[in-house]
């Protein structure tokens, strides 16, 4: 026991050394001290070789006591010699001051000695404190024992005899005179007003604040926010900055000529003004998504160099009434300000549909949108643009001459828009030499320009993913067949039985394709799973298609019915799949789009049915879809009978390769005598006969 208390001391002294600013191990150090000998802890303390804090004064009191050296301390009535504990310097944490302190102490005889343990947990507050009381504490101890002595004119006092009834000392703030507590009070008093007075003006703000955030009275409609958001601020009263200009719009020449008047008018406004021209007030752009409505509307502003505030319907519409009334209000107030300006609200169809009676009370939004732009004159220098995919569902009033005039169709690129669009992609983009812009663009009809920005963006990941330098066709048609076909699931299971049965059932949509005049070209065959599909055939229109004539749906018809009727020739009638359902859903819908809408049925007649017809005329129009349906089957089943073998050819070709390109697909059928539909032999033939002469 004695070496393991040896072994921890030398350990502690050890640690003590080695940290000397270590407040802890200093501590640990003297209470281990105490322990065994109090006179290495004075030693320790007055040598002052590391930090300590009031904890460290604590023990070395402790040591004193136990060592009766606290009497070189304290006073000597004989001697004259006066007390030194406040030549002591202590290591203060927390120099604060105590406005009274109330203690007890054990007194024993004689009188002015005491125990200092009383004192301990007076000393964890503040040594520099504790220095002070216990000088003062002998003092006033010195004239307790003079006045129980009898040697004082003062009442005499009993200093305290036992444990039990201890002295009780109170040490309290000196008296302050009845001024000095006046102007305490008085101070108080305008501390307290003058809080009560900030909070006021504060509740005050809040509540307008909040007021004004719900579209209230008393609220400026310009500068203030319709949220507590800062960035809602800001969009409201400053206009954003456009960098865009027209060489940035490629796709849509017709729109952007439609638009240059507007730009030289917001350039140069006089030059209209003195002839009496008026612009028209507001434009409405129009058309699919993603053509490039709102990046126009930008370009305009950007060419024109004048501010441009952006708005979406959505913003209008809040769950308090008026809101978006008040927010309506805020916008125009502002871009009168900064006139010459445009005003621009994409997917207007949120805030501007059509008005229902029942729901008047929430088009509050609308009404204050229509009161706004007849508020000000059309050469004022506000141009008021808008966007929307939904033309038809907008309210009259708001299309109306005088607010939005003129309608501006955007509508998807053609063959030069769609090889302009990919030409400004892939401007900054290194490429390889078998790129050919003008190719792909042929074999993109019906993208817009953000199928082809994702085009080349899936492009350039794939390019990256095999650690190409350079964009290559191989990745341009990958992202092609990604987007029209989905993506392959490589991974996925599928037994040999299922898949020679996709393989046929695909091989009857291509064979109907190639030899049904007036059916698109086959871009690709697949049997590879992509997206919800087994496998498809993709076709694309050889150029762009403005109207679609009655022959070449009815080869749509066509193609849809290959599938089926190929299973059924090969495997069986008991033995087809569920694997025809889109094709028959997709025939039957377009069955009744000829017959409902188009009015291509001899029985029906050139008539456009209405949305809920008569029973007897609901019963003819089925009967001339189920006829349409039934000339289709009977057509395909006769063909793929005739070029049986060539579907047995491109069948077993498909489960060898998967994946087979149009120019593939013509080679293998090409000893048949098929890869062409007869009409373009005869046409070819006749091409080559007149080359020939």
């Amino acid at each position: 026991m004695r070496k393991r208390k040896e072994r921890r001391l030398a350990k502690l002294i050890a640690e003590a050394e080695a940290n000397p600013n270590d407040v802890a191990k200093q501590t640990a150090l003297l209470v281990e001290f105490n322990k065994h000998s109090p006179e290495c802890v004075i030693k320790h303390f007055e040598e002052r070789e590391g930090a300590v804090d009031s904890r460290g004064v604590v023990e070395y009191l402790r040591a004193l006591v136990i060592t009766n050296a606290i009497a070189e301390y304290l006073p000597n009535e004989e001697s004259g010699k006066p007390s030194t504990l406040h030549t002591l310097k202590f290591h203060v944490l927390r120099p604060w001051t105590v406005p009274f302190v109330t203690m007890n102490c054990l007194v024993v005889s004689p009188l002015y000695q005491f125990h200092l343990t009383s004192f301990i947990s007076l000393f964890t507050c503040n040594g520099y404190i504790m220095v002070q009381l216990m000088v003062n504490m002998f003092s006033q101890l010195q004239e307790l024992k003079q006045r129980a002595s009898g040697n004082s004119d003062e009442p005499i006092l009993s200093p305290g005899t036992s444990e039990r009834q201890p002295l009780h000392v109170i040490m309290v703030e000196p008296k302050v005179s009845n001024k000095s507590h006046l102007v305490q009070d008085l101070l108080s008093t305008v501390v307290f007003i003058v809080a009560m007075g900030v909070v006021w003006v504060l509740g005050i703000v809040a509540l307008q604040k909040y007021i004004g955030s719900l579209g209230g009275v008393g609220t400026s409609s310009v500068g203030s926010s319709t949220s507590f958001s800062p960035k809602e601020l800001n969009k409201e009263v400053m206009p954003e900055k456009i960098a865009k200009t027209f060489k940035d719009v490629k796709g849509c020449d017709d729109a952007k000529q439609e638009l240059e008047e507007v730009v030289e008018y917001l350039r140069n406004p006089d030059k209209f003004t003195r002839l009496g021209g008026k612009l028209p007030k507001g434009i409405l752009l129009t058309g699919p998504p993603g053509t490039g409505k709102t990046l126009l509307a930008k370009a305009i502003a950007g060419e024109a160099g004048v501010p441009f505030f952006y708005r979406a319907g959505s913003e209008f519409e809040e769950m308090y009434v008026g809101v978006g009334a008040r927010r309506v209000r805020s916008l125009f107030h502002a871009a009168k300000k900064k006139a010459p300006c445009i005003i621009f609200i994409d997917e207007i169809d949120a805030v501007g549909s059509t008005r229902k009676q029942w729901e008047g009370h929430t088009k509050k939004t609308l009404h204050q949108l229509l009161v706004e732009m007849d508020g000000f004159e059309q050469n004022e220098g506000i141009i008021v643009m808008a966007a929307t995919n939904l033309p038809d569902i907008l309210d009259p009033a708001l299309t109306r001459p005088g607010r939005f005039d003129r309608h501006i169709v955007v509508p998807n690129p053609d063959l030069r828009g769609r090889q302009e669009i990919l030409e400004l992609y892939l401007q900054d983009k290194p490429l390889a030499d078998d790129v050919d812009i003008k190719s792909i663009a042929r074999g993109t009809p019906g993208f817009n320009g953000a199928d082809l920005a994702n085009l080349v963006n899936i492009a350039a990941i794939k390019a990256a993913v095999e650690g190409g330098e350079k964009l290559a066709a191989a990745q341009l048609e990958f992202a092609k067949d990604r987007i029209i076909m989905g993506t392959e699931r490589k991974t996925m299971s599928i037994s040999e039985e299922s898949k020679k049965l996709t393989a046929y059932h695909e091989s009857g949509h291509a064979i109907v394709a190639i030899n049904t005049e007036g059916a698109q070209p086959i871009h690709k065959a697949t049997i590879m799973p992509r997206g919800s599909a087994l496998g498809m055939v993709t076709q694309l229109p050889s150029i762009d298609e403005t109207s679609i004539s009655k022959k070449q749906l009815l080869a749509r018809l066509d193609v849809c019915m290959g599938g089926r009727v190929a299973e059924e020739i090969i495997f069986g009638q008991d033995n087809i799949t569920t694997g025809a359902s889109s094709d028959l859903h997709t025939a039957t819908e377009l069955a009744q789009y000829m017959v409902s809408i188009c009015g291509m049925s001899d029985a029906i007649g050139p008539i456009r049915i209405k949305e809920r017809p008569s029973s007897e005329m609901q019963s003819r129009i089925d009967a001339e879809v189920v006829k349409l349906l039934r000339e289709a089957y009977d057509r395909v089943k006769a063909l793929l009978k005739k070029h049986e073998k060539a579907l047995h050819a491109l069948a077993n070709a498909l489960l060898e390769y998967e994946t087979l390109s149009a120019e593939e697909i013509r080679r293998i059928l090409l000893p048949y005598g098929e890869g062409r539909p007869p009409k373009q032999q005869e046409q070819e033939s006749a091409e080559a006969e007149l080359v020939l002469v």
